[in-house]
């Protein structure tokens, strides 16, 4: 009997090891589990943090887009203004060439014919003076002929003639006079 009490006491020790594993494999558990709760929370957190930054990256994401949009539209209204300053280029350039080359034509013109220019020049400043003298001598004669005017002595009825003087000075109408080389009293 003796086989039997040491297997009594074999199965005994078996399971009371089996349940020493048992108990430590449930401390285990519970201790894992206890973690995985842990781990499980922290993921709960971080996925309500990656849905707000996901919200977050989305609305970035339409505000990129929509800002795209519109720097793409000011820079085709920008392209307008471009090509309308270049236009704008083109056609001073097209003015410059055209001043040089009527300048160019002017001075080959006045170079061509300087001789003509010059006696052109000259006959107008002789009719610029005969118009000038003309003019003084129309003065002078109808200053004369309105100063020395007089009454018929025979006809009573006749006033005086009003005498119409741009100068009062006696000296100023003869000082005009020589300046003009029409002094009567040579």
């Amino acid at each position: 009997m003796d086989w039997q009490i040491v297997l009594y006491i074999a199965a005994g020790i078996a399971a009371v090891a089996f349940l020493i594993l048992c108990i430590a494999l449930a401390v285990v558990l519970f201790s894992v589990k206890k973690n995985l709760d842990h781990v499980a929370k922290t993921l709960d957190g971080v996925e309500g943090q990656i849905q707000g930054i996901t919200r977050e990256s989305t609305d970035l994401l339409h505000k990129t887009n929509r800002l795209a949009e519109d720097v793409q539209g000011k820079s085709a209204k920008l392209n307008s203004v471009v090509d309308a300053v270049q236009g704008i280029g083109n056609s001073m350039t097209n003015l410059n060439s055209s001043v040089d080359r009527v300048t160019n034509s002017i001075t080959h013109n006045i170079s061509q014919n300087e001789d003509k220019i010059s006696q052109v020049v000259q006959w107008s400043n002789v009719a610029m003076e005969v118009a000038d003298k003309w003019q003084m001598r129309q003065k002078r004669n109808s200053a004369y002929s309105t100063r020395y005017s007089t009454t018929s002595e025979t006809d009573p009825d006749k006033l005086p003639v009003a005498v119409n003087e741009t100068s009062t000075n006696n000296d100023n109408l003869d000082e005009d006079r020589v300046n003009a080389g029409l002094d009567d009293r040579k």
